[in-house]
């Protein structure tokens, strides 16, 4: 691991080409907007209540609610707001959203440190955002075994642990304990994926609280164990047991700095179940069919897809349930023509017509021999006609092969900033404009007051 964290730490900004700079600018841009838009994530007034009782302190801000806590609360609270709506980018390949656990974390400690007469740069923040990235990235590509837990948490939170060092200005023994720290504090089932609940996203709130008590620890002489990610009960034996292959994640840090692999999430569900929205959609603009012309759809994808989200349809899911319902999303984008935030929310769950399509799409699991392959994918549609039609999707939609543009990005950003009561479209064009700028901002904690509401506007 020593070769790891050294990368992390001596990779200067000037290393990043100007692709990877712009990527780390837009998948900011975009989580800052999911992360926002959760404020309306299930039941968030509680799990704040919560989070407020873990001790006293005002070093962090949360989102939107603008509630003043220790880092520790503040990044969970936050972490569990940019996941809570299934929004947020992902490395297809990695099996993983590592955004929400590496920039809750590293944006609480900022502020904090701001708040204590050392600002960091934004050049440095972005530095350490991209290199906590590669990271986590890293060991999900490692990893070649059916995935067992749930890496946005277990790997997000080593990223994050990663970034903060950095930032620390650790040296790399201590950086390396410092992950010893994390992973003794890691945790992260499929358990909540499989059920619908909200502790999936909680998850990523306690591993990025994790990061900052690691990163604490640390700077105290408090050192975890070195031989974390190889040792006899190291992280790849606990995460990832048989099936590991570091070669190829060392093969993928060689290649390209990972944010420029990230793919965007177009729609608030599962990405699993992005691939058949994106085949149907592609058959709608061909052949002009309506939901009420389809006697039935197949969809045939890798067995991961199958194993995430192949799971049947119920009458009155929960929205995490329902976002993670392949049956379920398909229909939905058939039945309303769209698949956004409003979809997974009151009357639209229970939607008879919804349920009555979904009871006639199929997924089946094809002859892909990968774990972590989510493409591609065959949708096939048969119409009440009797007319079929079928279409490969090779790079679903907002893959980095298939990615949004720049406009459409915005326009994800400002639908998402949209649904946070009391911020202005206006105060979202600056943080625009501050992210476009984010290397030349003396102190990243300089962001956050324009994520506060200026009356209310939490959600629950």
């Amino acid at each position: 691991m020593p070769w790891l964290v050294d990368r992390v730490l001596s990779t200067r900004f000037d290393d990043f080409s100007e692709r990877t700079i712009e990527k780390g600018k837009t998948f900011l841009l975009d989580t800052l907007g999911v992360g926002v838009a959760g404020c309306n994530g299930y039941r968030i007034e509680r799990i704040i209540k919560v989070a407020s009782s873990w001790g006293s302190g005002d070093d962090a801000t949360v989102w939107v609610s603008g509630e003043r806590l220790p880092a520790t609360a503040a990044a969970f609270v936050n972490a569990y707001q940019i996941h809570s709506l299934e929004f947020d980018c992902l490395s297809e390949e990695a099996v993983l959203h590592p955004f929400a656990t590496i920039l809750s974390s590293l944006m609480a400690y900022c502020e904090r440190s701001a708040r204590r007469g050392a600002p960091v740069h934004g050049r440095d923040f972005l530095a350490a955002l991209i290199m906590g990235i590669d990271v986590s990235v890293f060991l999900g590509k490692s990893a070649t075994g059916p995935t067992q837990f749930f890496r946005p948490a277990t790997a997000g939170g080593m990223g994050a642990a990663a970034a903060l060092a950095r930032i620390a200005g650790f040296d790399s023994d201590t950086a390396i304990r410092t992950l010893g720290n994390q992973y003794g504090q890691s945790s992260g089932t499929l358990q909540p994926h499989v059920e619908g609940s909200p502790l999936l996203g909680m998850q990523v709130g306690f591993n990025a609280r994790a990061a900052i008590a690691s990163c604490d620890f640390a700077a105290e002489g408090i050192l975890g164990p070195a031989d974390v990610l190889t040792g006899r009960y190291g992280f790849f034996k606990l995460y990832e047991g048989v099936g590991v292959d570091i070669a190829h994640g060392l093969r993928e840090l060689e290649e390209a700095f990972q944010i420029e692999r990230m793919s965007h999430k177009p729609f608030p569900s599962g990405r699993l179940t992005h691939g058949v929205i994106d085949g149907l959609m592609r058959l709608q603009r061909e052949a002009g069919f309506s939901a009420d012309d389809v006697e039935d759809v197949t969809c045939d994808a890798p067995g991961l897809v199958n194993r995430l989200v192949g799971r049947p349809d119920v009458p009155e899911p929960t929205p995490n349930y329902a976002k993670l319902c392949l049956p379920f999303v398909a229909a939905t984008y058939l039945v309303h023509g769209k698949v956004d935030v409003e979809e997974f929310l009151g009357d639209r769950l229970t939607d008879p017509r919804t349920h009555a399509l979904a009871a006639r799409i199929t997924l089946r699991q094809d002859g892909n021999p990968s774990n972590s392959a989510m493409a591609p994918q065959t949708i096939r549609v048969r119409l009440k006609s009797g007319a079929e039609h079928a279409v490969t999707v090779d790079s679903v939609y907002g893959h980095y092969n298939n990615p949004l543009t720049r406009e459409e990005n915005l326009d994800k950003f400002r639908r998402c900033w949209g649904r946070a009561a009391g911020l202005s479209a206006e105060v979202g064009e600056s943080v625009i404009a501050a992210v476009d700028r984010i290397e030349t901002l003396d102190d990243i904690a300089a962001l956050v007051p324009l994520l506060v509401a200026s009356r209310g506007g939490a959600g629950g």
